[in-house]
């Protein structure tokens, strides 16, 4: 399971939130093999006066939170960081300064879906991948 949540100025981030979900869901279906109906994105478009961030950023600064099941490796981990590094650059043309991404984990049993408990749930796919 995962959830993700974008935030950025919301003039920068609401003319790409398909193409920004795209990449992000890309990244995960080849880094942690999420299915590809399994998409949980949340934008967060910010007024400028709502969303500060530190000199050396520009307007296009954005965050990417990714909250899921503990399970993944290390290794999986990185791999989702490298790919969304490179495919946000290389497609949404946001400079890597400008991306930061936190990875949040937590055990199932910390998470509520479809009226059970997380570690109660049948999944169809991996998650120690």
């Amino acid at each position: 399971m995962g959830q993700i949540k974008i935030y950025g100025l919301k003039e920068k981030l609401n003319p790409i939130k398909e193409s920004f979900s795209n990449v992000i869901h890309s990244c995960l279906v080849e880094a942690f093999e999420f299915p590809a109906d399994k998409r949980f994105h949340r934008f967060f478009p910010m007024e400028k006066e709502d969303f500060l961030y530190a000199n050396g950023r520009t307007d296009s600064y954005t965050v990417i939170e990714i909250s899921i099941f503990e399970g993944r490796t290390v290794e999986a981990k990185k791999r989702l960081i490298r790919l969304l590094y490179e495919r946000v650059n290389s497609e949404l043309n946001i400079s890597l300064h400008d991306i930061e991404i936190t990875i949040f984990e937590t055990p199932k049993h910390n998470w509520g879906i479809r009226g059970l408990p997380g570690d109660e749930l049948t999944l169809n796919y991996k998650i120690n991948v």
